[in-house]
């Protein structure tokens, strides 16, 4: 893709055309009924080289004050002169879109696609994009997961059950021996509302304990019932004992990938492991709707027991998916001092919620 671009504005890219999840249609016009602005584009190379892209445009408006971030989730925007990550391409879509947006856009924020094994080859190509670009600059709070594991299912279901530690393989027969029973719910049924409540339920239990975020019921609610049909699937899963509500999973399925979005679980009777028996369902489900991938969306990013979330790490690894790491977020500034007063308040906020509330609740 050359760096003279021609960008258009369509209706709308096809959402069925292999694209992980987050350039869909489907998820662009999920985010454009809860504050984005969904656009959609076809840019084409001086060579006659194109792709679509979505663009996410958020207005923030205070009194007479307003200011404008356009978001580009993983799209494959980072180009390589010889064996070295270059921006020129970002920087050229942020230059090419700025007539396109809101006037007062203050940058183009990305997240490029990319899996690196290595951590170490992720934060060289991180540097090498910094350093071929005075426009680009490392955002500290990355919007999407910068590190997650990836499990091929393309396998047999034998197979990846072998690929699993031992105690995986066990914790899912023993939630079924123990009576488990997973619950694959969709906006369709007709007691949706009744585990709609179940899983939120369970989502602030676990929002309290671990001192997480929480969408409010309707978000929840419009992204099942938008992927109760299509080309895009999203599902619930719950698992119960004995009637009672243990844990829920919310997993999307499409053509490139299955994700595991969200997550949940109370506080009673966690020794019958339901999590382990959940994912396992999601992920036969996932291979029969043909995912190529299961995606376990966030995880620490190596095996430090040290970390707050080490738990978190082992379960995700131990399924015998890759931890792989991706560049995280980028911006490419279009309005340096609106943009300077932006980063310091995002900063701060994030220190807030990620340092100091943890000290406060003693995490």
């Amino acid at each position: 893709m050359t760096n003279n671009l021609e960008i258009t504005e369509i209706e709308k890219t096809a959402a069925d055309d292999g694209r992980r999840f987050l350039q869909s249609t489907f998820w662009a016009e999920f985010k454009g009924a809860h504050g984005w602005q969904p656009h959609f584009f076809e840019v084409k190379g001086s060579e006659g080289e194109s792709f679509k892209l979505t663009v996410l445009v958020r207005t923030f408006k205070k009194a007479c004050f307003s200011f404008s971030i356009a978001y580009i989730p993983l799209a494959d925007v980072v180009r390589f002169v010889g064996d070295k990550a270059d921006s020129s391409l970002m920087e050229s879509l942020a230059k090419s879109l700025k007539p396109k947006l809101p006037r007062d856009t203050m940058c183009v924020r990305f997240d490029p696609a990319g899996d690196y094994v290595s951590i170490e080859e992720k934060n060289r190509r991180v540097e090498e994009l910094l350093l071929s670009s005075a426009m680009l600059k490392k955002t500290s709070v990355d919007i999407q997961p910068p590190d997650t594991v990836l499990l091929d299912i393309t396998k047999s279901e034998d197979d990846l059950l072998s690929s699993m530690k031992n105690k995986w393989r066990y914790n899912i027969r023993l939630a079924e021996r123990k009576g488990v029973i997973v619950k694959a719910v969709s906006a369709k049924d007709a007691d949706f509302d009744k585990e709609l409540d179940a899983f939120y339920s369970l989502y602030q239990t676990t929002a309290s304990r671990d001192g997480i975020g929480v969408h409010p019921k309707a978000y929840y609610r419009d992204l099942l019932e938008r992927g109760s049909e299509g080309d895009i699937r999203v599902t619930l899963y719950i698992a119960s004992h004995e009637d009672e509500p243990l844990a829920a999973i919310v997993v999307l399925f499409c053509k490139a990938e299955a994700v595991y979005l969200y997550g949940c679980s109370g506080n009673h009777k966690r020794n019958l492991m339901p999590a382990y028996l959940l994912q396992w369902t999601a992920i036969r489900d996932a291979k029969a709707f043909g995912s190529p991938l299961y995606d376990f969306y966030g995880c620490p990013p190596d095996d430090d027991e040290n970390h707050p979330m080490h738990g978190l790490f082992l379960f995700k690894t131990g399924f015998g998916g890759a931890l792989i790491h991706r560049l995280g977020s980028f911006d490419a500034v279009l309005n340096g001092a609106v943009y300077g007063a932006y980063r310091f308040a995002e900063n701060a906020r994030a220190f807030y919620h990620k340092k100091l509330m943890k000290k406060i609740r003693g995490r």
